[in-house]
């Protein structure tokens, strides 16, 4: 997590809007002037959470959270038992801190599993690759699919060569830009593949490094495309491949995925409450998702936001405090899926969409914050920034935009302030993996330690 992120809650906020009229008329009549007053009073609040959070009882309590469920849980893949089991543990961990209307919200999501899968170079030379299949992808024959390879460096290219990919195997050795650019090739890959004839399609994994480790992620189908086998590789043998038919190498692979999709699951989205003082109604949402992919115990993504949320919440309770509006914390499933638990969650209660004061989402890693991304009108910016100057005792002042995330997009495009976690576009910046404080949070600060080095925050005034 590399940015900032605000939730203001202690004031009127209207001119949060993103451009849409979804306030009642009476919030317009406070004055700029009036909204920056009330803000400079939470200076000794701030401090007190910072205080709480770094020297405190809560001090290592998210860390210590999270790695309890991790180690006792492990991945938590969409649809299976695993994720059931952490969101009712995640449950019954909500009811006992204390916190308000801990629920659970029934949704459907997809369930599928990877199976066994392998790809073995056959020509010119004998070479078992890692794969690791795409999220949705079928699977392959039992005998699987062994097939010339046709390796191309974008969709352009094999848009020229689309005459040659038919009954081959497409290998992408896309070159990394940033992610959300990248990420097209996971995603589309086996579609654009597939129209012109490919068998399948393995894509080179979507990262700016590689110890050879490919990785996994969903990927979409189109209606009316054939739908072919789909999988990630290293960096490596995407290179490595690269150069041998730069030189007229012919290489073939045999390719086999035991992927299979089942109808969808039942499950949860998991939700708990601080509800407000004096407008209950009105709702900053907190959010972060349980679920995970299978290879991994997907404690940065995105056990860290999820617990980073809770934390929010539990800190302030730890201080006493009562905010003006409900907090309430969103726990999505399915995330991965492409936000399935959110959209149904936004289908739900969008009828209630002026009760929505802010929207948060805490899902794009823990790095280094250097301020917080924030969609909403300029007079929201211009509040946001007096909030950031509150923050200036850890210099993480700076107020960014395009404020987006999976999990809260339908929230506001609908006109709701977003302010998620994280900012991909800062690719310089490689992951801390080994964080030794996920976590603090309260009325005034949200934030993520590695020994005294502080890695991201919230600010949370709520009086």
């Amino acid at each position: 997590m590399k940015f900032l992120l605000i939730t203001l809650v202690g004031v009127h906020l209207l001119s949060l809007n993103s451009g849409k009229a979804i306030y009642k008329k009476d919030t317009l009549q406070r004055t700029f002037q009036e909204i920056k007053e009330e803000i400079s009073h939470y200076g000794d609040v701030a401090k007190a959470i910072i205080d709480l959070a770094v020297y405190g009882k809560a001090q290592n309590r998210s860390y210590e959270r999270l790695a309890l469920l991790v180690d006792t849980v492990g991945p938590r893949l969409s649809g299976s038992k695993s994720l059931e089991k952490a969101i009712q543990i995640m449950c019954q961990n909500l009811m006992e801190d204390g916190l308000e209307n801990v629920h659970l919200e029934p949704v459907k999501i997809p369930h599928w599993e990877r199976g066994e899968e392998s790809a073995v170079m056959l020509e010119p030379r004998m070479h078992k690759m890692a794969i690791l299949g795409l999220g949705s992808s079928i699977g392959t024959p039992p005998e699987g699919i062994t097939a010339e390879v046709l390796v191309v460096n974008s969709f352009d290219e094999l848009q020229r060569r689309a005459p040659e990919a038919r009954g081959k195997i497409v290998v992408y050795n896309q070159p990394y830009i940033n992610y959300s650019r990248t990420v097209e090739y996971r995603a589309r890959g086996a579609v654009e593949a597939a129209k012109v004839g490919a068998l399948a399609s393995l894509i080179r994994s979507v990262a700016s490094f590689s110890i050879y480790s490919p990785h996994t992620g969903i990927q979409e189908y189109q209606d009316g495309v054939p739908k072919i086998p789909t999988a990630c590789i290293t960096v490596e043998d995407a290179e490595m491949m690269s150069r041998m038919v730069s030189r007229g190498t012919r290489i073939v692979i045999q390719l086999k995925m035991g992927a299979k999709n089942y109808a969808d699951a039942d499950s949860f989205n998991t939700v708990a409450e601080i509800i407000g003082s004096k407008y209950p109604e009105q709702v900053v949402l907190v959010s972060g998702h349980l679920d995970s992919w299978d290879v991994g115990q997907g404690a940065m993504d995105d056990g860290g936001g999820a617990f980073i949320s809770w934390e929010a919440l539990s800190l302030i309770r730890d201080l006493g405090l009562r905010p003006k509006r409900t907090l309430r914390l969103v726990l999505w499933t399915a995330e991965e899926q492409g936000g399935v638990g959110a959209f149904q969650y936004y289908q739900s209660h969008k009828a209630n969409i002026s009760n929505y004061s802010l929207v948060m989402e805490s899902d794009e890693g823990t790095f280094l914050p250097s301020g917080l991304r924030f969609t909403g009108s300029e007079k929201a910016r211009a509040i946001m920034k007096e909030v950031m100057s509150l923050l200036q005792p850890i210099n993480v002042t700076r107020v960014f935009s395009a404020g987006e995330g999976t999990d809260i997009n339908f929230w506001i495009q609908a006109g709701v302030p977003g302010a998620p976690s994280g900012n991909r576009a800062l690719d310089s910046l490689v992951c801390r993996p080994t964080l030794q404080l996920l976590s603090q949070t309260g009325q005034g600060l949200k934030i993520l330690f590695k020994g005294n080095e502080v890695h991201s925050l919230y600010f949370l005034p709520v009086c």
